[in-house]
């Protein structure tokens, strides 16, 4: 999949000295949770992201040019074990999270626009701990990931009842389902 890169960061790009930076945002029942691997705070897209530095890891991020559901994991380790059960009960499924890979200027600022490496939904956290911390790893899964759930849904009278009751829409499906109708005769 071919991305659309500003001048800037295509300029960024051809520099000796990159300066690379990932960007991570989560949605979670307390809120939006917006970090990134850097120090200290950093400010864009009129948001600010906490920096977590090393502390935060990241799965690999597949893109290729068929249709499939590919996911990732976003990692952070050094988490103080009395925040384990807080992270476990923030973690919703299905709730959206998106990374965005930028490039820094040498007084840490975003060159032009990051560009958004991934986009999908919450699937399942694991938590790695030994004595004195964890690592609490959530795994995202892309919305691909849906078309492979089967849809219970069918086109018979039944079905509209549920979604819409009282139409008749397909009321008379299964009366026409096995009737031989021929076309075009005299």
């Amino acid at each position: 999949m071919s991305r659309e890169l500003t001048a800037a960061l295509a300029d960024a790009l051809e520099a000796a000295d990159l300066r690379p930076a990932i960007l991570f945002e989560g949605a979670f029942p307390s809120g939006m949770v917006r970090i990134w691997t850097g120090a200290g705070p950093l400010e864009w897209d009129d948001k600010t992201w906490t920096g977590v530095g090393v502390l935060l890891g990241l799965g690999a991020l597949e893109e290729t040019s068929d249709v499939v559901a590919s996911g990732t994991t976003v990692s952070l380790s050094g988490v103080p074990l009395d925040l384990v059960g807080l992270a476990i009960d923030e973690a919703r499924q299905g709730q959206p999270g998106r990374i965005w890979l930028a490039l820094l200027s040498e007084d840490r600022q975003i060159i032009a626009d990051p560009v958004q490496a991934f986009s999908g939904r919450l699937d399942v956290p694991e938590i790695q701990e030994d004595a004195q911390s964890c690592r609490l790893t959530i795994s995202y899964e892309s919305r691909l990931i849906d078309l492979n759930v089967p849809r219970n849904w069918r086109y018979t009278h039944e079905s509209q009842q549920v979604l819409f009751p009282g139409d008749l829409g397909f009321a008379h499906v299964t009366a026409i389902q096995d009737r031989e109708i021929t076309w075009g005769r005299g």
